[in-house]
């Protein structure tokens, strides 16, 4: 039981993310601080107070933080498979490359 829960929280803190959630990060990170940016501006202009300014963005860029560094599931949808190992006591293995079989063996 305690491994199983051990297990869970390495596999939440380990970061699995692939390259498409990295993309989608960063375009939520990019959209996220241009929102708060322009929101902490427009409460600092209205109030005219530059702490309101200061709280609104730190605070936005707190959520923002939240948002897209953990390694949500959503930023791994789409894992990277990666080709076997080549070497000495590897088995034969086919690949499949644009719909044709390429069958490769391992030198000898």
């Amino acid at each position: 039981m305690a491994d199983a829960i051990i297990e869970k929280a390495r596999e939440l803190f380990e970061g699995q993310i692939d390259f498409e959630g990295q993309r989608t990060a960063e375009r939520m990170m990019t959209i996220a601080l241009c929102v708060v940016g322009a929101t902490a501006f427009l409460v600092g202009y209205i109030t005219s107070n530059v702490y309101w300014t200061l709280y609104v963005g730190l605070g936005g860029t707190a959520i923002t933080f939240l948002i897209v560094v953990p390694p949500w599931p959503i930023y791994n949808e789409n894992p990277v498979q990666w080709l076997p190992a080549k070497g000495k006591g590897s088995a034969d293995y086919d690949i499949v490359v644009d719909g044709q079989r390429v069958t490769s063996q391992p030198t000898r």
